[in-house]
């Protein structure tokens, strides 16, 4: 129903009792502002996932859902990841939503453009991505890091919406075949984009995270850059195989260079080259060894087909009533 959608908002949340009564406060204002204008379906509604939070915020949540009947919430046994939390909250708006909103718990992306997505939603677009126009709050070697991440997954033939994190519309056409994805890697921004379907984009301002840490240091932001190239690109395998028959010509010509000093009776002087050799060969060796045990590794993890997540509360019903 494109004229005044049935709208979900969808928020991942993971320890983040500073922040979740502002931002309960700030979508609640949206929300109830674009069902006074008659935007959205008056049984519109916000769904807060808990990804196994070790703080208070599944505490807030349920007292938000017996004060409010537009709250609801879905909460997972244990921590099973940002992606899987919003998997997890998509999952469980299908068949109700007409189309829904993910966005972070932190307030870093700007709520007041939310109406903007529902304006392109209702103008027929079924996946509208929300594009940081600009990356001030953040610091010189993320921008950096994500300046190489974009470039480097581009480069392996990955489409990915530069600037774009998970603050996205999805129509139920789109969210239905979303759905359909199986695999235990997720990585949803490069899933979205292979799902087709008319899109476009909203930008807005990135903010400063509202309270609370980041959830996402280092190790978790390489970790996701390696979940998302090895989900969607066999390029890394490829350039480890162009990579030793490199070496071997390398090899090739050191052994023609280690012939001729034998043939001119000073064989030691090769002994410096031998051994650079060794270590060459045997670092591109070991290095080749992680990359497809990567791969494997993932292999490994599809074929157990154990489940993403496992719900332990789920308050967000098919027909709108709790």
């Amino acid at each position: 129903m494109r004229d005044r959608p049935l709208l979900t908002i969808i928020v991942p949340c993971y320890n983040e009792e500073e922040v979740l009564h502002e931002t309960m406060k700030q979508l609640g204002t949206i929300l109830r502002d674009m069902k006074d204008k008659l935007v959205i379906a008056e049984a519109s509604d916000l769904l807060f996932v808990d990804d196994g939070s070790r703080d208070r915020t599944w505490e807030i949540i349920a007292d938000a859902m017996s004060r409010h009947d537009f709250v609801s919430g879905v909460k997972l046994s244990r921590n099973f990841g940002h992606q899987n939390a919003l998997l997890a909250g998509m999952q469980a708006a299908e068949g109700r939503a007409d189309c829904i909103i993910s966005i972070d718990s932190d307030l870093q992306d700007d709520v007041g453009v939310i109406p903007d997505f529902i304006e392109k939603y209702r103008a027929g677009y079924e996946v509208v991505y929300g594009i940081r126009d600009e990356r001030k709050t953040d610091t010189r070697f993320k921008r950096g890091s994500a300046h190489l991440f974009y470039s480097m997954m581009g480069k392996f033939g990955i489409h990915l919406i530069p600037d774009h994190a998970d603050y996205r519309l999805l129509g139920s056409l789109a969210l239905q075949e979303m759905n359909l994805f199986p695999e235990n890697n997720i990585f949803l921004r490069g899933i979205v984009p292979l799902i087709g379907f008319k899109s476009e984009k909203v930008y807005y301002h990135r903010k400063e995270r509202f309270a609370g840490e980041s959830k996402y240091p280092l190790k978790k932001m390489l970790a996701f850059a390696a979940d998302g190239l090895t989900s969607f690109s066999v390029a890394p395998i490829r350039l480890v195989t162009g990579l030793g028959a490199l070496m071997f010509v390398v090899a090739i010509v050191i052994g023609i260079y280690t012939f001729i000093q034998h043939l001119n009776g000073t064989a030691e002087a090769g002994w410096s080259s031998l051994m650079l050799s060794i270590w060459v060969i045997g670092g591109v060796q070991m290095m080749s060894l992680g990359v497809v045990g990567e791969y494997i590794g993932r292999i490994y993890s599809e074929v157990k087909q154990r489940p993403r997540f496992i719900v332990e509360q789920n308050s967000y019903l098919k027909d709108g009533e709790k």
